[in-house]
């Protein structure tokens, strides 16, 4: 049976492809779906971005007892969501925390995660290729 996972995209990331190219890539995060879609077919995968930090707890609440595993890109949220960390906790389905740059090679805020407790892992760094990384280890 297909593994069911979804990947929870924060905010600003509905702007990749035209957001600061040389470090988030000039891909659409649809195109990058498309491409993973085609390539994991053993894998039901799924989407969802929003940038209001109540939706995706929402999100992680809906999907938190039923599906394989959640890709969590929180964005900006990561470091500042207790909220957002408080629901992966909460949940059964575990959660891989994924960023598309290096977080500790930028400000220093970004060196701290409320997601990374309560994770099954975090991958950052490798840009679009973190996401699926974040699919190989629930497969």
């Amino acid at each position: 049976m297909a593994k069911k996972l979804i990947i929870i995209n924060g905010p600003n990331l509905n702007l990749l492809g035209k957001r600061e190219p040389e470090v988030y890539g000039s891909l659409t995060f649809n195109e990058f779906f498309a491409q993973m879609e085609a390539k994991y077919t053993d894998a039901s995968l799924t989407h969802f971005q929003s940038n209001i930090e109540g939706e995706l707890i929402d999100k992680i609440q809906e999907v938190g007892f039923d599906h394989d595993g959640i890709i969590l890109n929180a964005a900006a949220y990561t470091h500042t969501s207790v909220g957002i960390g408080d629901a992966v906790k909460a949940i059964t389905t575990p959660v891989v925390e994924v960023h598309i740059s290096n977080t500790y090679a930028r400000e220093e805020f970004r060196h701290h995660s409320y997601i990374a407790p309560n994770a099954k892992g975090v991958i950052l760094g490798f840009g679009l290729k973190s996401y699926e990384l974040a699919i190989q280890s629930f497969l």
